[in-house]
């Protein structure tokens, strides 16, 4: 995989929209054949057949990775179309934001749900077949999962639960000759600070984030397939995304006194 993506069958969650959309682009515009999975199903089936008319491969299957047997049918169905499975990238996620004490365990439950079991749930699905193929799994993470900020912390837990099962993961499929890439992204043009604490898309909604600060998704993506396909074990997103995990690496002192200086401002913001 290391010389590209062509011809490699390559499973992406949550490929309605933003990452997920552009990583479904970009793994055309390099010669794989896709299978999108994701909720919103007329979104994916008009993607895909936006690939097919530009003589790309792919194919939409209607996917919620919290429902147990959803994964493992979108497994089968790439499967059976394209013979196989190489990549899996576990991209679907959301973000639930605001302080500890004004959320509830279901807040805390519905988070992990998707971003922690989602990304479990397409990982078991896929591993008998990419341990045939000696493939790759991609879990998109976030900044998050380094810096566990004042009103994120049940969309930080979840990240840095994401890394660890990158982590864990890494070591347990070596043998088996499967590559294990966690993605750890800043900053992206996408829809995720506009979905609500249910994980609703609020219509008219501005991103807090200015568009100068967050990286367009399809050099996000571009970054993301490079990584895989040279079987990296981490990537790191965007320039802000490196330096704060930088501090949260090296300087952890120093990004706590800053961190401590926004507690109590605002809700959050999501990557």
């Amino acid at each position: 995989m290391a010389s590209g993506l062509a011809g490699k069958v390559v499973l992406i969650t949550g490929a309605s929209s933003g990452i997920g959309e552009a990583l479904a682009r970009e793994v055309a515009r390099r010669g794989g054949r896709s299978a999108l999975a994701a909720r919103r199903t007329e979104r994916i089936e008009a993607l895909a057949a936006e690939i097919r008319a530009s003589g790309g491969e792919a194919l939409a299957v209607q996917c919620d990775v919290t429902r147990d047997g959803d994964v493992e049918r979108a497994v089968e169905e790439a499967r059976r179309a394209f013979g196989g499975l190489d990549v899996a990238i576990a991209n679907a996620g959301f973000g639930v934001a605001g302080r500890v004490e004004d959320l509830s365990i279901d807040d805390y439950r519905r988070q992990f749900e998707t971003n922690v079991l989602g990304a479990l749930r397409t990982m078991k699905a896929a591993l008998p077949e990419l341990k045939r193929s000696r493939g790759g799994v991609a879990l998109i993470g976030s900044a998050n999962g380094y810096l566990a900020l004042p009103g994120m912390s049940a969309y930080s837990m979840s990240k840095f639960a994401v890394r660890a099962l990158a982590d864990a993961l890494r070591g347990e499929l070596h043998a088996d000759g499967v590559a294990v890439t966690h993605v750890a992204p800043g900053f992206v043009a996408s829809e995720i600070r506009r979905i609500d604490n249910l994980g609703k898309l609020r219509d008219g909604a501005r991103d807090p984030v200015p568009p100068w600060l967050a990286m367009p998704a399809p050099e996000a993506a571009r970054q993301i397939l490079d990584a895989v396909a040279a079987r990296r074990a981490e990537a790191v997103i965007t320039g802000h995304a490196k330096l704060g995990v930088s501090l949260a690496r090296h300087a952890p002192g120093l990004l706590n006194a800053a961190v401590a200086r926004l507690a109590g401002r605002s809700k959050g913001v999501r990557r």
